[in-house]
């Protein structure tokens, strides 16, 4: 539901990973050397108060042109280094069966395109995407990797289980990606129950997400403690497979870093972390949540 703490300026960017900055052409954000993000679609069944890309939200609802469609295939196809697409949005899923199979069959004529990853929250939100038609249309162009979204136990319901089975039943190894929100997951049994349920719909948990420096997104941040807490009482309590790396995603596209208990850096509400490149980077923390 909409907040009216969204209004509040809280020095927090519409853009603080510098998406736009990292796309050399429109509908790609190209971050690390090995792979790329292939934006598809702006929409989604259901549109999260927290949600990363709220700058585009209500800027549009037809998806990207075919032009622009095939300018970022060119440009992939021209750079040999990718090899690992991620088809994000918006949410991909919400394309049609043929829009799908176009992006999927471009993609894998590209010799040097190994893996392809879809970032949907479908599975939890609409479930009934999830069809028999969609899954034999995925399965024809293996590899194909899903990271779904699931925030909270409630959210593992009969019809988000069955959209789960069936595409692990179309050999789509699944992995979930939490982001923690304050009032909603940032507690340790809400954690364990989730962590643990995800195994049980056979969806692997991959990361939990410190909240992006998004604006209007303040008022679910929690400090870093709280997530460092959370992953300190899974280790040990539950399956190795069900503790989730920790991770934040560095402001200026610097990219993501994983944090452990009792391996962080501080000085008064700043911690320094070091990136993939070695570069070492301040990224402000919150002490207290706010009111």
């Amino acid at each position: 539901m909409p907040d009216l703490h969204e209004l509040e300026e809280d020095g927090q960017l519409p853009d603080p990973l510098s998406e736009t900055s990292l796309s050399p052409v429109p509908g790609l954000i190209h971050r690390y050397p090995d792979r790329v993000v292939l934006l598809v679609s702006n929409r989604c069944p259901v549109y999260c108060r927290f949600c990363m890309r709220k700058r585009h939200v209500g800027a549009g609802n037809t998806p990207p042109s075919r032009d622009a469609l095939d300018k970022a295939l060119r440009y992939i196809a021209a750079t040999p280094a990718i090899r690992d697409v991620i088809l994000s949005g918006g949410d991909p899923l919400m394309l049609d069966d043929a829009s799908l199979r176009h992006i999927l069959s471009h993609l894998r004529a590209i010799s040097h395109v190994k893996i392809i990853r879809i970032g949907t929250r479908i599975p939890v939100t609409l479930p009934e995407r999830v069809t028999a038609e969609l899954c034999n249309l995925l399965k024809q162009f293996h590899p194909i990797y899903v990271n779904t979204h699931f925030n909270h136990p409630d959210e593992i319901t009969p019809k988000s289980a069955k959209a789960c089975d069936q595409l692990a039943d179309a050999g789509i190894p699944l992995g979930n990606q939490t982001v923690l929100l304050r009032g909603v997951n940032d507690n340790v049994e809400t954690m364990k129950y989730l962590m643990t349920g995800l195994l049980e719909i056979r969806v692997r948990p991959y990361y939990i997400h410190q909240m992006d420096l998004v604006r209007g997104t303040a008022h679910f941040r929690t400090p870093i403690s709280k997530g460092l807490e959370i992953i300190r009482a899974l280790r040990g309590h539950v399956s190795g497979m069900a503790v989730p790396h920790y991770v934040i995603d560095l402001p200026d596209g610097k990219g993501k870093v994983p944090i452990l208990p009792d391996t962080v850096e501080r000085s008064g509400d700043t911690i320094y972390l070091m990136n993939y490149q070695g570069e070492k980077i301040a990224y402000r923390d919150i002490t207290t949540p706010p009111s």
